[in-house]
């Protein structure tokens, strides 16, 4: 009997939390991520929004009882500038161990942070379906050893997408307008430095000119330099990929300097209604890539437009980042079916469960690769779907993809 208990006691001190045995214990889900910046904070918030949805029908069944799911967040600066990775860690496995996690969801900002996290989570058997980091690697990881890795998912589009999207905006340009030429701006991150590379070797292959490309710090606020190159190079379109919050400056720069070129790419602090209210006019025209939908609504895909008014409802406000929320919702939906297909808390049969389920969320269909990554294409009824809006008089107009835009791509006042 003694040797049991010792065993018991090693075994969980292994995994660092012990299993819900009882209908009173909650399943505790972890919200690790950079809570001060946008993707964070509106992540947490759309996860606690399910929690509250799923827990006010009785919770999350599993064999004969029903559990209650709760949230515990740490804010572990990952995406701040200069806060190192290993403070990251510290943090998630400080997490982990102090409120008994079961699973996270939302996790790492930066991708050089979720590669190193996703070491704890197998040391602890944490399935963890992130929503924000978009490296390749992280594939590319899960795939080099997948029993190690198998605890990690992402429920929201790598870079790889991003890029592919990007390029589907870039075809539809030529397409509509005839533009081949374009000057690439990127955050100096690995996934937007990384998303910018893969636009200029793609660009250059498929007929387009790069007439340059400019890679910006975080926390860099004049892009007037670049813009006066990208005007001198007499280019159509410049493609902005950023999430930092002074990138807002870029499109204010470019409406004061009335480069004659459209802007097209990604800014997340121009995604939400706060942007209009902020910057008015001086982002009209602007075309954005949404990572993926359902943070404003889509009519064509009515479960955003549940999920957004229910969202609003709940925090006074729309979402505003046009990446992780939506993900974010999904993920504790997903981890909660998950438990109960397979009828167990096991990790490692909810694993098995995650890597072959398919269900709708509100970012489109649900269902994973081998690789851990969610499938994304362009119709929410086969595969999660990004998109791309222009700023259109107020209102975040769809232009493409097909199955779901609502209006037609506008040049700026000063380009007609």
């Amino acid at each position: 009997m003694k040797s049991f208990i010792v065993l018991a006691a090693a075994a969980l001190l292994l995994v660092g939390f012990a299993y819900p045995v009882s209908a009173e214990q909650p399943i505790v889900l972890g919200v690790p991520t950079s809570l001060k910046l946008i993707e964070g904070y509106e992540g947490h918030r759309a996860a606690q929004l399910a929690v509250e949805e799923i827990n006010a029908k009785g919770g999350v069944k599993v064999g004969n009882q029903k559990h209650l799911l709760k949230i515990e967040s740490l804010d572990i600066r990952d995406g701040e500038p200069g806060v190192p990775v290993s403070e990251a860690l510290l943090g998630i496995e400080k997490l982990i161990l102090d409120k008994k996690i079961y699973a996270t969801v939302v996790g790492n900002f930066r991708s050089e942070a979720l590669l190193a996290a996703m070491d704890i989570y197998s040391k602890y058997k944490i399935v963890n379906v992130g929503t924000i980091a978009m490296t390749p690697k992280f594939q590319e990881k899960v795939l080099s050893d997948k029993e190690k890795y198998k605890y990690s998912f992402r429920c929201c589009l790598d870079s790889v997408y991003l890029a592919k999207y990007i390029q589907s905006m870039m075809k539809f340009l030529n397409k509509e307008f005839g533009y081949n030429k374009v000057y690439i701006m990127t955050q100096d991150v690995l996934w937007a430095a990384g998303t910018g590379k893969l636009m200029e070797k793609w660009c250059k292959e498929n007929g387009w000119t790069v007439a340059g490309f400019d890679k910006f710090p975080v926390g860099a606020s004049d892009f007037s330099a670049a813009l006066l190159s990208a005007r001198g190079a007499g280019v159509q379109v410049i493609m902005p990929i950023f999430d930092m919050p002074t990138s807002g400056v870029l499109v204010k720069q470019w409406k004061s300097m009335k480069v004659p070129a459209l802007m097209a790419g990604f800014i997340s602090p121009l995604m939400g209604s706060k942007a209009w209210k902020t910057f008015g006019k001086d982002i009209d025209g602007l075309l954005n890539v949404v990572f993926e939908i359902g943070y404003f609504p889509v009519p064509a895909y009515p479960p955003t437009v549940k999920f957004t008014q229910a969202y609003q409802k709940r925090w006074k406000e729309d979402i505003q980042s046009g990446h992780g929320a939506a993900p974010a919702y999904d993920a504790v939906y997903l981890l909660a079916a998950a438990i109960e297909k397979a009828g167990s808390l096991d990790p490692d049969r909810v694993v098995k469960t995650l890597e072959t389920m398919e269900m709708t969320g509100v970012v489109g269909k649900i269902k994973f690769n081998n690789g851990h990554q969610l499938i994304f294409g362009e119709d929410p009824k086969t595969a999660a779907v990004g998109a791309v809006f222009q700023w259109q008089q107020g209102k975040q107009a769809v232009v493409w993809p097909a199955s779901i835009a609502g209006a037609k791509t506008q040049k700026p006042r000063w380009m007609k």
